[in-house]
């Protein structure tokens, strides 16, 4: 039965507002101690300082996100049971386990990232590698937990449903043995790190644009990116897994990120458009796409909005708009992902119009997590549980709604200053001599002082050497400016 709730709306506001600030701090829970691990074993096998003056700063970084996202992660929680206490006391037995094992995820990591954190000159360089290893392991467990609920909730099963309520529970299959759970999670491990590396990566790239290109920040932005790079051509493979999971699963999603109307076979996908109720217009129409990508079938049925009333349709362009800029933003971070792997292996740099597009990426990847995210929750509606219990049933009957609306906006608006000023500390903190580096040499000017090139030399430009030249000539003035450019 329906609650009473005339802020029905304002309630699905909050908990998407806090959604969406707090689903990029997961990214970094689950990417950067990854990366800042790296960085630290990369100066074990190395006795580089470099790289640990870069894993302790990124360490540093990681720890005040970390705070962050406690806060916002205590909302979120409070949210659920504020906001949706219906379907907390419905279906809470059954993916209340997962709530459960992301407390011990959470717990683990708050021990350990404060160990590693303050461990850097009191523990050995080993032991304090290792006592960064539960961080990543715990970043990566938390989010699994939390996607298996979100999982469930696309899909579910494991239960009994008796009286509007579930009976007869086995929580542990209904979590991990559902078919929308990995493909769900695997998307979202890939898109933690499209979002750390790109934002990552996008912050050396504009010091870079900016007459910073020390040692430090060509070391830091070749990691992050790398990162960001290799994710995202697999993000498109992965993406096809989940889109046909959603196919199978839950079709009338799928029809509405399409805007199909009607069951068809042989369906055909439509670039842009707007869907008026019967079909999509002014778009790019591609004849049996859909039913190719969908089923690997060009002459596969795809279901239609039309096997459900229009009281069970979710909002057809809202998800279907967010599906659209979610898949044209990963297709393009790909793609420069490409371009830069292509350019590292050619031992190429990055030229200034390529660096531009990584300050862009940055955002346009959160963007683009957003988005997703948006195409899963609105793409359910109107069930909170698929096919089981809709968003009217579960909400709170409270009135007071949009004062909690309000004050968490503000809430959220003082914690990203808060942020901004933490970062923009942690920024200025000076490097140590031997972190960054001299000037480059004159005469070496687009050459990186670690073997690689940041753009191609030229026979009168720089001194003779043509880049275009021999294999041997070129990987000669590369070595010739290693030594050079390294410090005494």
């Amino acid at each position: 039965m329906d609650v009473n709730q005339h802020y029905l709306f304002e309630a699905r506001q909050m908990q998407a507002l806090s959604l969406a600030v707090h689903i990029p701090l997961v990214c970094f829970g689950i990417a950067f101690p990854v990366l800042v691990l790296f960085a630290e074993w990369r100066y074990l096998r190395t006795g580089d300082e470099l790289y640990r003056t870069l894993a302790r700063r990124w360490s540093r970084i990681m720890l005040a996100l970390f705070a962050v996202g406690v806060v916002t992660g205590t909302i979120l929680s409070f949210e659920l049971g504020l906001l949706w206490p219906v379907w907390m006391q419905d279906f809470g037995n059954v993916f209340g386990l997962g709530f459960t094992l992301e407390g011990f995820s959470f717990f683990l990591e708050a021990i350990f990232i404060g160990i590693y954190a303050y461990g850097w000159d009191r523990l050995p360089a080993r032991a304090h590698f290792l006592a960064g290893i539960p961080v990543a392991v715990a970043g990566v467990a938390g989010s699994l937990f939390v996607i298996a609920v979100n999982g469930w909730m696309n899909h579910p099963s494991g239960f009994t449903l008796v009286d509007g309520r579930a009976a007869d529970v086995r929580p542990w299959s209904a979590l991990f043995a559902n078919p929308m759970f990995w493909s769900e999670y695997v998307h979202m491990y890939f898109a933690a790190y499209i979002v750390c590396g790109f934002l990552l990566a996008g912050a050396y790239a504009w010091a870079m644009l900016r007459g910073r290109r020390g040692r430090y920040e060509r070391t830091a932005l070749g990691i992050s990116l790398a990162a960001g790079s290799v994710a995202a051509p697999l993000q498109v493979i992965v993406g096809d897994w989940a889109a046909r999971d959603v196919a199978a699963d839950q079709p009338v999603k799928l029809a509405a990120m399409e805007g199909l109307a009607t069951t068809t076979r042989g369906a055909a996908e439509h670039l842009l458009g707007w869907y008026n109720g019967h079909a999509v217009v002014w778009g790019v129409e591609i004849p049996r796409l859909l039913s190719l990508l969908a089923f690997h079938n060009p002459d596969a049925t795809v279901k239609g909005l039309d096997i459900v009333p229009l009281a069970d349709q979710p909002p057809v362009n809202v998800v279907r708009i967010s599906f659209q800029t979610m898949v044209g933003i990963g297709t393009l971070l790909a793609l420069l992902g490409l371009v830069y792997l292509y350019l590292r292996l050619r031992r190429r740099g990055l030229p200034r119009p390529l660096l531009w597009a990584v300050v862009a990426a940055g955002p346009l990847s959160v963007v683009a997590l957003i988005a997703g995210w948006i195409t899963t929750e609105v793409g359910r509606q109107p069930w909170i549980v698929y096919d089981v219990q809709r968003v009217s049933q579960a909400v709170t009957g409270a009135s007071d709604i949009p004062v909690g609306y309000g004050t968490l906006s503000a809430v959220y608006l003082a914690l990203a200053g808060i942020v901004f000023l933490i970062l923009r500390r942690l920024a200025r903190i000076p490097l140590p001599p031997e972190a960054a580096g001299p000037p480059e040499p004159a005469g070496t000017q687009g050459v990186r002082n670690d073997g690689l090139r940041s753009r191609r030399l030229h026979p009168r430009r720089d001194g003779g050497v043509h880049g275009a030249g021999r294999r041997r000539l070129r990987r000669g003035a590369v070595d010739a400016a290693h030594c050079l450019a390294a410090p005494d």
